[in-house]
């Protein structure tokens, strides 16, 4: 049987419903037996902790990375800069333009 996306996806947040209901009335019961809740009040700060430091280390990762563009931008402007120099430099060193015929002619007429 092949689904498409759309059913698909709609079975997933159907299963998470329920799968989410399943676990409101294990917690809500567990208040009486006294056993889930502090377990899953422990995981979840765990979870939490966790979120934290693979916060801490993107941010590093992401801190370095800028600091790499910001490098390679510099380098970038410099080549230019340096070909921007070599591209006038050959300009001014051209060879002068030969006078034509007519440019000649004009000289002796004047």
């Amino acid at each position: 049987m092949v689904l498409n996306q759309t059913t698909k996806y709609g079975l997933i947040f159907a299963g998470g419903l329920i799968l989410g209901a399943l676990g409101a009335v294990a917690i809500a019961k567990g208040k009486k037996a006294g056993g889930l809740k502090p377990l899953a009040s422990s995981i979840l700060s765990a979870g939490l902790d966790v979120k934290d430091k693979v916060m801490t280390g993107i941010d590093g990762v992401r801190e370095e990375l800028a600091d790499v563009v910001a490098e390679a931008q510099v380098k970038s402007q410099m080549r230019r800069e340096s070909q921007e120099e070599a591209e006038a430099a050959t300009v001014l060193e051209a060879k002068p333009v030969k006078k034509t015929r007519r440019v000649a002619k004009a000289k002796k007429a004047a």
